[in-house]
């Protein structure tokens, strides 16, 4: 039998050893629950699922009630608030979440673990708003990615209701490390896809616009709302505009002439196709459908966010827009917003695309506004191959209609004009009545050969319905308004109106200057008037301008009214303003 005394020893020392095989198993159980909340972490790659997986497999770890991770702003408070633990009531009473005070800061400000056993009694606690529920103990650990703390880890209240432990602490850190590669990995990810769904919206996009898809502008900014999950896009095209010759605005909500206008001559961006609105079904080709009442507005490039890119050939965002963009570069509820220039190459900037999420949405990323940048140099290098595409096929169809013409002239004519000198020669031997209709065939030569020197005129132009017609319909409303004005009005064309205006705007280009002398006839007293037609760069500008007396103040002004209706309808505009020196100068200004 073994003493009292030894009996006692060997009894504490077996105490001793099952208590050392429980820590053991103890530690052995933290660390399967380590591994198994690592695994949990690492089942998805969606950003979004991951933060709350991490906050999960933190609270089952640690034995916690209620768990969040706050990803933290560049501002230095929270723009992510991911919780487990409270219910929807719960969250419904409290209101807003929490932005980053009181002992979350601390964390923000100071990005090393932290514990409390009373957040009550914590200096630097705030307090809880009215309807949280109560918590005690505290434990908050940061989460770091490539070396920047991505956001903090918070747990609290322990379900054994004892204090957070420097064990507990150690398991946090160990799985926030963990965290912080998965997170770095579900952004790679995440990044990987959208430079994807960038590269093939850029080949998808090029395409339709080197095949002259009539859609391919709209599809464009329909896929871009898509891939960059934004609300608002828009195409603004760098023109040369005279729109605020005389103090004229140069579109309505083009902003104040003080924040951009450079007066007469002065540059502009305008907006080709925007779109503000989703298609609702998910897909940017489902439906096409435009913001018109953008097309055609002006953005001057002094003092803008366009202007800027356009100038310095390189993108920009703001989280602001509202802050800093003028309303036409940005619709009512933009926030964040990218700005990205159109750079084919060389020194010339042909636009900017502009590219914004609502107020309260996720900001855009360095990461965002390099992806963007490039789908918009490529789509910058399709366009200018789509315009090079199209001018050499309409110079080889001009020189096409060049050598019909000269084979009209020097071929057809000739032997034409040939046949007729023979048949006037045979009809003086022939008896009268023979003569007669061999005159009458010479004179039917002589008209087939004015037609046909008309048609060399015209194919020398743009066809049987361009240069001849828009000149000639010109001088016939000139002839048919003055006796109403009692002087001749004067007509002149600058650039290639003939070779540019299409049916349509040759259409318009005809009814507004009806208007125009029609409206001096009638209400300026003027003693003379002219009428400028020309073209500046992508634009077709109108000019009337009269010696009269003015615009006057009668509120009756349809003709005025159906000028502007006509610009508008083609994404133009229209000002009527009064000279320094008196009179009436109207400007109607259209894009080709």
């Amino acid at each position: 039998m073994f003493p009292t005394v030894a009996r006692l020893e060997l009894d504490d020392l077996l105490s001793q050893l099952v208590d050392r095989a429980q820590d053991v198993l103890a530690t052995q159980g933290r660390l399967r629950g380590l591994l198994q909340a690592n695994r949990a972490i690492a089942t998805d790659l969606r950003l979004p699922v991951l933060l709350r997986h991490i906050v999960e497999a933190a609270t089952d770890l640690l034995g916690a009630r209620y768990g969040a991770l706050g990803v933290v702003a560049p501002d230095r408070t929270l723009e992510e608030f991911v919780h487990v633990g409270m219910t929807d009531a719960d969250v419904e009473r409290i209101g807003q979440l929490p932005t980053g005070h009181g002992l979350l800061g601390i964390l923000i400000d100071d990005p090393r673990p932290r514990r409390a056993d009373d957040i009550a009694h914590d200096p630097a606690s705030q307090g809880f708003p009215a309807g949280h529920p109560p918590m005690r103990t505290f434990l908050g650990v940061p989460i770091t990615v490539r070396g920047e703390v991505f956001g903090n880890l918070y747990l609290t209240d322990k379900r054994d209701g004892v204090p957070f432990t420097a064990e507990d602490e150690e398991l946090a850190l160990a799985l926030a490390a963990n965290a912080g590669v998965a997170i770095e990995n579900a952004r790679l990810y995440h990044e990987s896809q959208q430079r994807h769904l960038w590269m093939t919206a850029s080949a998808e996009i090029s395409r339709q616009v080197m095949v002259g898809a009539d859609n391919a502008l709209a599809t464009l900014v329909h896929r871009v709302q898509e891939v960059a999950d934004a609300p608002f896009v828009a195409l603004a095209l760098h023109t040369t505009n005279q729109g605020t010759a005389d103090g004229g605005d140069p579109s309505k909500g083009a902003g104040n002439a003080e924040r951009g206008g450079r007066g007469n001559g002065g540059e502009y961006a305008r907006v080709a196709v925007a779109v503000t609105e989703r298609d609702g079904t998910g897909s940017a080709h489902a439906g096409l459908g435009t913001d018109a009442s953008r097309a055609g507005r002006l953005i001057p490039l002094a003092h803008t966010l366009t202007g800027r890119v356009i100038a310095e050939q390189q993108g920009l965002r703001v989280d602001d827009a509202e802050l800093d963009a003028l309303p036409d570069e940005r619709a009512a509820r933009t926030g964040p917003l990218m700005v990205v220039p159109l750079v084919a190459g060389g020194d010339q900037c042909g636009g900017a695309l502009l590219i914004g999420r609502d107020r309260g949405a996720r900001a855009f990323t360095d990461g965002d506004l390099d992806m963007a940048t490039s789908f918009a140099g490529h789509i910058a290098v399709a366009l200018e191959l789509a315009r090079a595409r199209a001018d050499q096929e309409h110079l080889r169809v001009l020189a096409d209609r060049g050598r019909i013409a000269r084979d009209l002239h020097d071929h057809v004519i000739q032997r034409m004009f040939a046949v007729a000198l023979g048949m006037q020669d045979l009809a003086q031997y022939e008896d009268p009545s023979n003569a007669d209709r061999l005159n009458g065939y010479v004179e039917d030569i002589d008209a087939t050969i004015k037609d046909i020197r008309r048609s060399i005129f015209e194919l020398r132009g743009q066809g049987p319905t361009k240069r001849g017609r828009l000149r000639t319909a010109l001088d016939k409303i000139a002839e048919d308004v003055r006796p109403a004005l009692g002087f001749a009005p004067a007509i002149s064309l600058t650039g290639p109106l003939d070779t540019v205006a299409d049916d349509q705007l040759t259409d318009h280009l005809l009814a507004v200057t009806r208007e125009a002398l029609t409206n001096t006839a009638r209400h300026a007293h003027a003693t003379s008037v002219e009428v400028r037609l020309a073209v500046d760069g992508d634009m077709v500008t109108l000019d009337a301008v009269d010696n009269g007396v003015g615009i006057g103040d009668t509120t009756r002004r349809s003709g005025l009214d159906n000028l502007r209706a006509r610009a508008e309808s083609l994404g133009g505009t229209f000002t009527a303003t009064v000279p320094p020196a008196g009179g009436t100068h109207l400007r109607w200004t259209v894009p080709l």
